[in-house]
């Protein structure tokens, strides 16, 4: 392999893994490999030892130095986030990334020296990177320098944030390896959401592994699959998910509880204003299976923007003006009020004139000030509830929730386990495919030596019998070794025996050079 030109380097960097803390400010002095042009302003103040390719490779110098430890020890998963427990929302808007432009993330990420595979989780509560790194360190300064609005090196979307890595330095958090696989299997199953066990975190995960199937590696794929497998389960067997938590949804779920066993779909629901909390309960009413139901309000726009979102699920949505409000009340088996009046809009004089309902009339009131009099709850045939009712349903959920969560922490820990010993597995894949490829290019040249000096004599056949013959030699000789690697279920191995055996395997057929050789290729393949 032709020499790479770079720079060996010494340099400074100041990075915590401390989960959800900003880095520590003690320094670390880190040593990698990093292909600086030799004018570079970059590498000022820095130890340089050029490689030159008229001496020996800069893979040899590599395996000589005390940088072999790339040999050594396998890659490691880094994320690298901000979240809405750590960051305000003006710097997590500025650094969202749209799903149209996370494979383009990826690959620059992925370009980078030492980022093998990388992913990005970028919601509205969260902006998350994902890598597999070469060496730890020196793949987070990569990263960092990549995040950075000034260097101008790195022309990606993170530009236009105008926000400097001294400032995302003070709100992001770094973890790696099992903390971070522990962490991405929390978020996918909403352990770390502001609202526990909520779903839509779990379907933007699948959404990134999507993202993940065209040649994007091994290990970051498995880990988003593992993590989308943890959060169904989590949610599956622990309920997690289940009880209402917003005071909107709460009010929907009340609401449905009092109604006659099978009437939800054919009740008449009215709901008087289409603002945040108003459109939160139409979203609320459409999920439990509601497919009709009248909005009134002060102006026609709101409830039309409303009506245009929920064309797909086919549901009736009808506007009526505010002076219309009495009128539907009077059809309404249930009525939700949600406005800003400072003023109630129901009063007993007004409820006890409308027509009575087959079944008692339900007013639930998300409104303060309130829209609906207390003295309603008097008329007969009336139902009255207020926010501090609905609280007390959000509260006890919450518990409930919290405790589910506690339960779901055991599931985790069982995911995470599984993936490690998955991700273990795969470190001898490597080393049998580098093994095998060298035994037979190490039979192939001979066969090539002896057929140049025997070979003109011999026919097809017997040319023939001499590749199968030297085939199925290196096959016997290595069949040995190959047992002593395989980490699936026909050999009941345990795991670190079955490394040590791939370390020994490594340094007496000298591997370690040619496992390095392949990833530096496939990273200059991809410059």
């Amino acid at each position: 392999m032709a020499a790479v030109s770079g720079a060996l380097v010494v340099s400074q960097t100041s990075l915590s893994s401390s989960k959800h803390h900003s880095p520590s400010s003690s320094p670390t002095m880190l040593l990698g490999v990093r292909a600086f042009p030799t004018n570079s302003k970059t590498t000022r103040g820095l130890i340089r030892c050029q490689l030159s390719s008229s001496s020996v490779s800069a893979l040899q110098q590599l395996k000589k130095s005390a940088f072999d430890r790339y040999t050594k020890k396998r890659s490691s998963i880094v994320v690298i986030g901000l979240s809405i427990h750590t960051a305000p929302l003006e710097m997590r808007e500025k650094l969202a990334i749209p799903v149209a432009e996370w494979p383009q993330a990826i690959s620059e990420l992925c370009a980078l020296n030492h980022i093998e595979e990388a992913a990005v989780l970028s919601t509205c509560n969260r902006m998350e990177i994902y890598v597999l790194a070469l060496s730890q360190h020196r793949g987070v300064r990569e990263v960092t320098q990549w995040i950075n609005a000034d260097m101008k090196c790195y022309l990606v979307f993170w530009q236009r944030s105008g926000i400097s890595v001294s400032d995302i330095c003070q709100h992001w958090f770094l973890l790696y390896n099992k903390d971070a696989t522990q962490h991405l299997f929390e978020v996918s199953a909403g352990l770390d959401s502001l609202v526990l066990g909520e779903g839509q975190i779990l379907s933007q995960v699948k959404q990134v592994k999507e993202k993940l199937r065209n040649g994007f590696g091994m290990v970051i794929p498995g880990l988003f699959e593992k993590a989308i497998t943890a959060g169904k389960r989590a949610r599956a067997e622990t309920g997690i998910a289940s009880g209402a938590v917003s005071v909107s949804s709460a009010a929907v779920e009340l609401a449905l509880t009092k109604l006659p066993p099978g009437s939800a779909s054919s009740a008449t629901m009215l709901v008087v204003g289409a603002g945040k909390m108003g459109k939160l309960v139409i979203k609320h009413l459409v999920a439990k299976g509601c497919t009709r139901m009248v909005v009134v309000n002060r102006s026609q726009e709101r409830v039309a923007a409303i009506q245009e979102e929920m064309i797909p699920s086919g549901v009736e949505i009808i506007y009526k003006p505010l002076d219309e409000m009495l009128a539907c009340a009077g059809e309404a088996n249930v009525i939700f009020t949600s406005t800003v009046s400072k003023t109630p809009l129901f009063l007993k004089e007004h409820v006890e004139t409308l027509p009575r309902p087959g079944a008692a009339r339900l007013f639930v009131d998300i409104s303060v000030p309130r829209n609906v009099g207390s003295c309603v709850s008097e008329l007969e045939g009336t139902q009255l509830y207020n926010v501090d009712d609905l609280k007390e349903v959000v509260a006890a959920n919450k518990e409930d929730r919290a405790r589910k969560a506690m339960e779901a922490q055991d599931i985790i820990t069982e995911e995470t386990k599984k993936f490690e010993a998955w991700r273990d597995s795969l470190q001898t894949v490597p080393t049998i495919k580098k093994l095998r490829r060298k035994t037979d290019r190490i039979r192939a040249d001979s066969v090539e030596k002896f057929m140049s000096k025997y070979g003109k004599d011999m026919d097809k056949k017997t040319k023939e019998a001499v590749e199968d013959l030297t085939r199925a030699m290196v096959n016997k000789i290595l069949h040995g070794p190959m047992k002593h690697l395989r980490c699936d279920d026909t050999e009941n191995r345990p795991l670190p025996e079955t490394l040590e055996n791939m370390e020994a395997l490594n340094r007496m057929f000298e591997l370690e050079l040619e496992l390095l050789e392949e990833k530096i290729r496939a990273k200059m393949e991809q410059k």
